[in-house]
């Protein structure tokens, strides 16, 4: 533990992305229409959704996550390379596949994980390298 390292503002960065990153990710000009599609979304149902809860919410997660990330990564020897290493094994090995599994019980389309999973294997791999990157 006497050579762990956390740079508290890159972990607060890393939060901050998941909103910049999903934003971008769920927009019109990547995936949004298949997303919506694939949940059976209408116009109405986003309508109904309470921006500023699922935004707290969204980032409290995501600064838990980036913590999560930064702990595992927290070795002085820690470097970019590592980290977005560490961060695709963790974001796909992991979550996204952990994330298949229930989305295939669910009876889920292919689709479906891939826009989901594919976001969190991007998230993961971004925080990982970003939280090696900047030491």
């Amino acid at each position: 533990m006497e050579n762990m390292y956390i740079n508290h503002l890159a972990v607060f960065v890393c939060a901050i992305l998941s909103l910049v990153l999903g934003g971008l990710w769920y927009s019109p000009l990547l995936f949004y229409k298949g997303w919506k599609k694939e949940n059976n979304f209408t116009d109405e149902d986003l309508k109904k959704v309470n921006p500023a809860i699922t935004y707290s919410f969204t980032f409290v997660f995501a600064l838990i996550m980036s913590y999560n990330m930064a702990f595992f990564l927290g070795d002085a020897k820690t470097n970019m390379a590592w980290g977005a290493t560490a961060g695709f094994l963790a974001g796909f090995g992991w979550a996204a596949l952990i994330f298949a599994v229930i989305a295939l019980f669910e009876g889920r389309s292919w689709k479906y994980i891939l826009i989901n999973g594919g976001y969190i294997t991007v998230y993961f791999t971004l925080i990982g390298l970003i939280l090696g990157a900047w030491r």
